[in-house]
């Protein structure tokens, strides 16, 4: 528990590569991530950080997280690459999972995942921080 907060401290402190920052990888990473909703799973929430990124998903029918998560990230470090002149890893090789227990942890996960970037100091309210699913469910 000491080290999952500790590494989450550090994310939000921007440690590490922010890649993610860039516009372009920002919205190569969302396309990603809504691209198989409906069909390989139910994409939740989602936000797409500088460091980092958070996905509340339920896999459908035969996908596991595991194949899941191996297509986004090899999909999308394929174009991130492409896009930055670049070749090799761009993904940390693991991910940080969890399951979901009731209704309420996924209320509190959901809330998570919207407030990140506020409380990273990124945006003043969940729903400013562009590649997110509240900035989504927010727009005019």
């Amino acid at each position: 528990m000491k080290r999952r907060i500790r590494i989450e401290e550090a994310l939000d402190r921007g440690r590490g590569s922010a890649i993610l920052s860039n516009p372009d990888i920002g919205e190569i990473v969302e396309t990603a991530l809504l691209h198989f909703d409906a069909q390989r799973y139910r994409l939740h929430a989602w936000c797409v950080m500088p460091n980092h990124v958070h996905a509340l998903i339920t896999p459908l029918a035969d996908w596991t997280l595991s194949a899941i998560t191996h297509s986004w990230k090899s999909f999308t470090s394929k174009k991130a690459n492409a896009l930055l002149g670049k070749q090799g890893a761009f993904w940390a090789p693991e991910y940080y999972d969890r399951a979901i227990r009731d209704d309420a942890h996924c209320t509190n996960a959901v809330d998570y995942i919207a407030k990140n970037p506020v409380k990273a100091n990124l945006c003043a309210r969940p729903q400013d921080w562009r590649f997110s699913s509240a900035w989504r469910c927010h727009r005019p």
